[in-house]
């Protein structure tokens, strides 16, 4: 493993972890709280990185409750590369970062955006994760309800907190299944990355103020 500090625009600079995983090297952003009683892991989705909104917004605000996070990019991302590969790969390379997670003795949450909601979903049983925060969670393809997701959610095998736009394609709140073991939290008006639309009630501030305080009850929750 080795450590650097970099930052971006508008980004204070925070440790950055690089560590081997059997797909290639992946990246840790960390924001540490200064008394942590928990550790929340996110990564990002198939389109994009940890410069996401959502992603971006709780990795400033969840410190102060005590949460630290942990911004994951995946080994393709790190290495540059366009499209997201087999499931199956993203899958082992969320394994091989949950080492540098477990070792900070802390109940780890898995999470992500997106594909990165479903890798969460399906390891999580398996690595031993205290719960799972799935943001923006793609139930199905878009105009497509036939090819659902929902049995990776359901099975999931731990408490699970689903972040989800109002409006967004890749499963709207109404469609989600009724099911045990897991919670659902709407964002009027968004899409599947959290924008809304300038002539919504809800502004685009409030929209991701609505995300982190989904999260920040939810794991205040999980502390009780």
């Amino acid at each position: 493993m080795t450590h650097e500090t970099r930052s971006g625009p508008g980004e204070s600079t925070g440790p950055v972890e690089t560590i081997e995983t059997d797909t290639g090297t992946a990246r840790i952003t960390w924001r540490t709280a200064r008394e942590p009683r928990l550790l929340l892991a996110v990564s990002h989705g198939a389109g994009g990185g940890i410069e996401a909104r959502d992603l971006k917004a709780l990795a400033a605000e969840l410190p102060a409750h005590g949460v630290t996070v942990a911004l994951v990019e995946q080994p393709w991302r790190v290495a540059g590369k366009k499209l997201a590969p087999a499931p199956r790969t993203l899958d082992a390379g969320w394994r091989g970062i949950w080492p540098a997670l477990a070792e900070r003795g802390l109940p780890v949450i898995s999470g992500g955006r997106s594909a990165g909601a479903r890798v969460a979903c399906r390891t999580a049983a398996e690595l031993g994760a205290a719960a799972v925060l799935a943001l923006s969670f793609p139930l199905h393809p878009p105009g497509k309800p036939e090819k659902s997701r929902a049995d990776e959610l359901l099975g999931a095998g731990v408490p699970v907190l689903v972040v989800q736009g109002g409006n967004d394609p890749f499963g709207r709140p109404a469609e989600f299944p009724a099911g045990d073991g897991y919670e659902l939290a709407e964002v009027p008006y968004a899409d599947h990355g959290f924008a809304v639309p300038k002539r919504a009630e809800v502004g685009q501030d409030e929209a991701v103020k609505r995300v982190t305080d989904a999260v920040v009850r939810w794991t205040g929750m999980l502390d009780a």
